[in-house]
């Protein structure tokens, strides 16, 4: 039954036609009067009465509404027309301004000077009292470039163009002020010789004796001498050397000074 009633309630909401000006009255003099009673229709009457009353106040509910919703009109959703939205402004990208160019300075050339040079011409002649020749001895003696203000080297070139049975080879070095010895060498073989360092008349003397059986094949070689003196520049000039040697040729002796290193 209730569905009937929502039914007839729906056909009648539809088919009704309200009218403004007399809804407007019914709610003007409700407003102002006791509910006037309507009368109930004949359909009706066999309806128990709190049907009747549901249906009454659903037909009150309904007219009211429509009158109420014919006073406010349409609403905005239905009225309001939404305004289509303004276009965002096209930002037009700012345009890159190249870089300017990168100078760079050239650098400042730099000048490099050229290492200095050992001379290769020819050595300086050495001294007559620096070299000797003597039978199948030939010699030279020198002041080695490499001595500095606190020690100093004497080198001796021996050169034999015979086998030499026996030899003995001396290096004085003059005693100018602290001299003192630092050491040896030679290019024959050390086993070979018997080697003493000792001072004797104002000066420090090496000696290299070749021992008994044993023999220097041709050829040149070197003697050294090597020692500490008082510091400064160191002269020579007192320095001397002397070698005496046997070979099948005779006997053989040579004798000379130091030149100054160069």
């Amino acid at each position: 039954m209730n569905d009937h009633i929502t039914r007839q309630l729906r056909e009648a909401a539809e088919a009704h036609q309200p009218d403004r000006a007399r809804m407007l009255a019914r709610v003007q003099r409700g407003a102002a009067g006791p509910a006037v009673r309507h009368r109930a229709r004949s359909g009706l009457r066999s309806w128990p009465k709190a049907a009747i009353a549901g249906l009454a106040t659903a037909g009150i509910l309904a007219t009211g509404g429509l009158a109420v919703a014919g006073l406010r009109g349409p609403t905005p959703s239905e009225s309001a027309t939404t305004a289509p939205a303004a276009p965002s402004p096209t930002v037009s990208p700012t345009p890159t301004r190249p870089a300017p160019p990168t100078t760079t300075a050239p650098a400042p050339a730099v000048t490099v000077p050229a290492p200095a040079t050992t001379p290769t011409g020819p050595r300086p002649t050495p001294t007559a009292s620096s070299r000797a020749q003597n039978g199948s001895l030939w010699s030279e003696g020198s002041v080695d470039a490499h001595g500095n203000a606190y020690w100093g080297q004497n080198d001796l070139a021996l050169k034999t163009t015979q086998p030499l049975s026996s030899l003995t080879v001396e290096l004085h070095i003059a005693q100018t002020g602290d001299v003192r010895s630092t050491g040896d060498w030679q290019t024959l073989s050390a086993d070979d010789f018997t080697v003493t360092v000792q001072e004797s008349g104002g000066a420090l003397v090496y000696r290299w004796v070749l021992k008994p059986g044993r023999t220097v094949p041709a050829g040149q070689y070197e003697f050294a001498a090597q020692f500490n003196h008082a510091t400064g520049a160191r002269n020579a000039a007192g320095d001397s050397y002397r070698a005496e040697a046997q070979s099948a040729g005779g006997t053989a002796s040579v004798s000379g000074g130091f030149t100054p290193a160069r």
